[in-house]
């Protein structure tokens, strides 16, 4: 299961990355991810470990994938496990203009995969993902301003 997703956002690469890249900020003004924080390391980058808590179906999951890929205002990759299912979620940060296109491309496997699909799970997270997109694209937009 594949879910593709982009916003382009009217701030510079420089202030989309750090809006990213904050995540214990998170919480302030992302409604798809709660709780957010660093469980290893001192900043998010290569190696480190974060975790947050999303609701794909009636209740919360807490998550904490390990970032496996860290190119400064250009790329993120966190991947992990959960209940039989993997996912690896890459960020894309790409200077459009004065702005900045944002790609979100997330992939998942494994034996649990199937009946995630038959519940629904694959619209509810693409629409988890477009919220957390517009959720960077309005505190970036918001910073931008100020």
């Amino acid at each position: 299961m594949i879910i593709k997703e982009a916003v382009t956002i009217n701030a510079p690469v420089k202030t989309v990355w750090q809006v990213f890249t904050e995540i214990e900020s998170w919480s302030d003004w992302n409604t798809v991810c709660r709780e957010c924080r660093l469980e290893d390391g001192e900043a998010m980058g290569e190696g480190a470990c974060i975790s947050f808590e999303l609701s794909p179906l009636l209740f919360p999951l807490r998550i904490a994938p390990v970032i496996e890929a860290y190119e400064e205002e250009k790329e993120v990759t966190w991947s992990g496990s959960k209940w039989g299912i993997h996912a690896r979620h890459t960020f894309f940060f790409s200077p459009v203009g004065d702005g900045t296109r944002l790609e979100s491309l997330e992939s998942f496997s494994g034996i649990m995969l199937w009946p995630a699909r038959l519940s629904g799970m694959h619209k509810r997270l693409h629409g988890l993902t477009r919220r957390l997109l517009s959720a960077v694209k309005a505190e970036a937009e918001a910073r931008q301003g100020q």
